[in-house]
């Protein structure tokens, strides 16, 4: 799994890592992103439910934060033409 490191970034750095490394990602594939801006808490979640995105779990680790993502299925979010 690959991890991304985003601590020390501060709100919308480490959703915008997330989301770019997603948006090349194929649909299943997992990743962890660890941050230590407060605002992540806020900023992950809602960014996975609103692009289709699961977030599996959310931990904390040594001062940081681990949210394990899985990428959702190409278009989840979109309304059906």
């Amino acid at each position: 799994m690959t991890e991304l490191d985003a601590r020390g970034l501060l709100c919308p750095l480490p959703v915008l890592r997330l989301r770019k490394f997603l948006s090349s990602a194929a649909p299943g594939t997992r990743v962890a992103l660890i941050a230590t801006d407060a605002m992540a808490a806020v900023d992950v979640p809602h960014f996975c439910a609103e692009s289709g995105h699961v977030l599996i779990s959310v931990t904390e680790i040594d001062g940081a934060t681990r949210y394990e993502v899985m990428r959702g299925a190409a278009f989840a979010c979109r309304a059906p033409a």
